[in-house]
């Protein structure tokens, strides 16, 4: 099989198998480019649970190559068949692996719902049987749905204002049109699913069963990932059904807090900075302030990828003897060269001159589009995207 992105709004229903392996191998190279995070608490033993993707991925890939730790990762990806690929994940999940063994690295994934209490005690297990404890857990899901373990009922998160409907700018990311969108407010109903799926309930269900389970180290950190912005897309994002989910992690952070007490253990809630994902590209508004942002902070050398952003969090915040830099609700806040004065005084000067004619010069686009290509193992210099290839990782004829 010849494989090519097929693109359907935002999701690619294909992925390249080498492409996914060329940008696992791409990150570890730049990890271990790096000075190795070690001045402050180590880290031995890692959870990630989104595992697969984005930051979730930077943040085993780091945890591993740059602190030397074992790592067990949890995500829900599809397997490939003769005639279908693999779901990008499932290939980023293999090539890790491969890469962790071939560095003398525990690295072990479970595949299936993290949201589930079946999960829970699969992970339970194998900490148990191959870890001990774990002194870190990453929560970076980005699931658009949960079925909540213990009333069974299905919840569906949805991307919707609060309280009247939202006029603004947007962009066609395929056809680079700038346009308007019109977005009706969510009732009652969408919000509390939202949070259901979005908040932290569920991060708090994973400290409670690991912690009952003994199989958390003295010290253990929780990390949860969220994105807040700024108020050109605070109405969809921070302000809209998101942001309620969003401030429920922050409830969850203090709560699970308060029960690590008696293991001189923590939860942080970590401010990230906008990149390229797909949860993030079906975002109304939000992809044309990406490309703007971009466009701004690569002209001022300060973009980071989410490999370079995730190994500064933890060489500056978690493996750092220095205090951590929090905001005053406590966030670990690691978009602080995104929200500098001087690029967001430039995006909004960007926003309101932005058209369709200009969007090539005003913002950055096409990265955009070579990011969101990237995640899918498409456009990684030197993998043969001619190739024959058997999508099971088998080999090539």
């Amino acid at each position: 099989m010849i494989i090519k992105p097929r693109i359907r709004g935002f999701i690619c229903t294909t992925a390249h198998p080498t492409g996914c392996a060329a940008n696992v191998r791409q990150q570890i190279d730049y990890v271990q480019q790096q000075a190795p995070p070690e001045s402050g608490p180590p880290i031995n033993n890692a959870l990630v649970l989104g595992c697969s993707g984005g930051y979730g991925l930077a943040s085993r890939i780091v945890a591993g190559f740059g602190c030397g730790a074992a790592t067990l990762g949890v995500s829900f990806e599809k397997s490939p068949s003769a005639k279908k690929t693999a779901t990008a994940g499932w290939y980023n999940n293999v090539a890790f692996e491969e890469e962790a063994a071939a560095a003398g690295l525990y690295a072990k994934t479970l595949d299936g719902d993290a949201f589930s209490d079946a999960m829970k005690e699969r992970v339970i297990e194998t900490i148990k049987a191959d870890m001990g404890q774990i002194d870190l857990l990453i929560y970076s899901l980005a699931s658009p749905v949960r079925q909540h373990p213990r009333t069974g009922e299905l919840h569906r998160s949805v991307i919707k204002p609060l309280g009247e409907a939202l006029h603004m700018k947007s962009v066609n990311v395929d056809r680079g049109e700038v346009l308007e969108v019109d977005l009706e407010p969510a009732d009652a109903d969408e919000i509390a699913a939202t949070v259901a799926v979005m908040g932290g309930e569920d991060w708090e269900f994973w400290i409670d069963a690991l912690k009952e389970a003994g199989v958390l180290a003295p010290g253990f950190r929780t990390l949860a990932y969220t994105y807040i912005g700024t108020d050109l897309t605070w109405p969809i994002y921070w302000e809209g059904t998101l942001g309620k989910a969003k401030e429920d992690l922050d409830r969850a952070a203090a709560a699970i807090t308060t029960e690590l007490a008696d293991l001189g253990g923590e939860a942080r809630v970590a401010v990230l900075k906008a990149v390229v994902t797909q949860a993030m590209s079906a975002i109304p508004v939000v992809p044309l302030y990406a490309s703007l942002l971009f466009k701004a902070m690569k002209e001022r050398g300060v973009h980071e990828d989410p490999i370079a952003h995730i190994f500064r969090m933890y060489a500056t915040q978690l493996c750092s003897a220095e205090p951590m830099r929090l905001d005053d609700v406590g966030r670990i806040r690691m978009d602080d060269l995104e929200m500098t004065d001087d690029v967001q005084d430039d995006v909004r000067q960007r926003w309101e001159q932005v058209t369709t004619d200009n969007l090539g010069s005003l913002g950055d686009l096409s990265g955009f589009r070579e990011d969101f290509l990237k995640i899918f193992g498409f456009g990684f210099a030197g993998v043969d995207y001619e190739a024959d290839l058997d999508p099971t990782l088998g080999r090539g004829d």
